[in-house]
């Protein structure tokens, strides 16, 4: 069905029918809920703690011994935060955290996966590229830098990569 399509139905639909049809939206599908309670609650700065406390949650795990690393819990946030229209400050300021906790991790323990250290390449290069369409590489320019210099430091793999994405669009 198309957007026109579904508009002219809309349109054509009693109030109390169009009502009961948002309900039942809202009840069937979570996601659907979600944004409603977004729009009509947006706690932006709570959102983003609990996106952060997940995420350290994945690499200093609070009730486990083993850390599980797993790049796809701040994806999935990262993804939903941009669904549901929250402001790109906390959208980046989660990415950003994402791979600075990876670094923290991996600067007490060596890993020896190489997908790790791809993956936190990728969120970078991600996390540069959402920054730069959002005109916000002023605001972070310093946190792009210091995650560059520490995979320096730390001599990731993928650290020649991290300079590139810093020269080709941060240090503009």
């Amino acid at each position: 069905m198309s957007k026109r399509t579904l508009k002219k139905y809309l349109a054509s639909l009693p109030k109390e029918e169009l009502e009961e049809q948002l309900a039942a939206l809202y009840d069937k599908f979570s996601d659907v809920k979600s944004y409603y309670n977004f729009i009509f609650n947006p706690k932006e700065d709570k959102l983003e703690q609990e996106a952060k406390q997940k995420i350290s949650n994945e690499y200093f795990p609070l009730k486990t011994k083993k850390a599980k690393l797993r790049r796809s819990t701040a994806q999935k946030f990262i993804k939903h935060f941009m669904l549901l229209g929250v402001d790109s400050f906390v959208i980046t300021e989660v990415m950003l955290y994402n791979i600075e906790t990876a670094m923290r991790y991996s600067a007490r323990r060596e890993l020896k996966y190489k997908s790790f250290y791809s993956s936190m390449l990728s969120s970078y290069r991600q996390a540069a590229a959402y920054a730069k369409v959002n005109g916000l590489i002023p605001d972070y320019k310093s946190r792009f830098e210091g995650i560059k210099d520490e995979a320096i430091k730390q001599r990731w793999e993928t650290a020649t990569g991290f300079e590139d994405v810093y020269e080709e669009v941060v240090d503009i």
